[in-house]
């Protein structure tokens, strides 16, 4: 199964670049859903907190519960009911009825669709459910949504930031009649937080720069972050793969000449995507995958003890014709994890 290694400062690196983009720690809430991206919950959200970041996002209660005493603050994207309460969770809501299941005194971020058209609530509907969560007796303590394009070049995200504007002031007018306090305001994820001049919500849902990528267009000039995560396999047996032999499934890897090769124990069970021996890759270090990887090895022109399989998850998405966010989150959340 091999190791995940966490650079506490390569993250510390990406944290401090983020919070001075944002103007303040207070201005960063750190995505953690999906294990942190694969990264490990508890393992990003224990130095986030020694960071100084007091605020985070999750997907479900289960996630909240776990980093509940980390944060000031959690956010939660995607729960229809929950059993548990705490001052600390907020509910993301994305339609009316969902307000109807929620009990008293819930926190509640009403979810506004601004053109990305998937979750969130309809601008015409903002009034209906400002009501229902007075109705309700919930507290209304944020607004947000979502960028559909704010990672590539178009006008869309300026589109998009005009419609939320627009939202936020209506927004302002109902809470006025109703006398009620303003709910914080947050749109921003990462490419958005740094494709902003100057950053002025609430704060800003930073996920994917935290981990040290950044999926916007090249021509923005973006921020020189450090990938956190490295993969680590451990040498499971040593042979001599003699000129002419195959190895692997299929036998798609043929060596050329005599050669030293040994299996290590990770494979795509562990949620590292199969290579199929079609596209050739090195390992940081120069070592190559040979062949077909297997459910739970895979076979290198090497022998040390340990290999370094990836520290960087670019090259990896250039091969599987997909983006890095799915290399690092694919990852088995029971692989053991290391900070250094």
């Amino acid at each position: 199964m091999g190791k995940i290694v966490i650079n506490k400062s390569n993250l510390f690196h990406n944290l401090d670049i983020i919070s001075k983009k944002a103007n303040g720690k207070d201005k960063v809430a750190v995505v953690l859903k999906d294990n942190a991206y694969g990264h490990g919950l508890l393992e990003i959200a224990t130095l986030a907190n020694e960071f100084g970041i007091k605020k985070a996002v999750v997907q479900t209660l289960d996630e909240a519960i776990k980093i509940e005493k980390l944060f000031e603050q959690i956010l939660i994207l995607a729960e229809e009911e929950i059993h548990t309460y705490s001052h600390t969770f907020h509910i993301a809501v994305n339609n009316i009825e969902q307000l109807k299941k929620l009990p008293k005194n819930t926190n509640v971020h009403l979810k506004i669709d601004t053109g990305m058209h998937r979750n969130g609530i309809a601008k015409n509907q903002l009034k209906e459910a400002i009501h229902g969560i007075c109705r309700q007796n919930l507290n209304f303590t944020g607004l947000f949504t979502h960028h559909r394009a704010s990672d590539i070049l178009s006008t869309e995200f300026y589109w998009q930031r005009s419609n939320f504007s627009q939202i936020k002031q209506e927004v302002k007018e109902i809470c006025e009649q109703l006398f009620l306090p303003l709910p914080k305001f947050h749109s921003a994820n990462s490419s958005a937080l740094f494709r902003i001049k100057n950053f002025d919500e609430d704060f800003a849902r930073v996920g994917i720069a935290t981990y040290g990528y950044l999926d916007t267009d090249t021509i923005f000039k973006n921020p020189e972050l450090k990938p956190v995560m490295s993969l680590w396999a451990k040498k499971i047996a040593t042979r001599v793969l003699e000129k002419g032999q195959r190895v692997g499934y299929g036998g798609v890897y043929e060596a050329p000449k005599n050669m030293i090769t040994s299996t290590y124990d990770v494979g795509y069970g562990d949620g590292f995507l199969r290579l199929d021996g079609k596209h050739k890759y090195l390992t940081p270090k120069g070592y190559e995958i040979l062949g077909k990887v297997s459910m739970d090895n895979l076979s290198i022109n090497s022998e040390d003890e340990e290999v370094c399989i990836f520290d960087d998850v670019s090259k990896l998405a250039d091969i599987h014709n997909t983006i890095r966010y799915e290399i690092l989150a694919t990852l088995n959340p029971n692989i053991k994890k290391e900070v250094i």
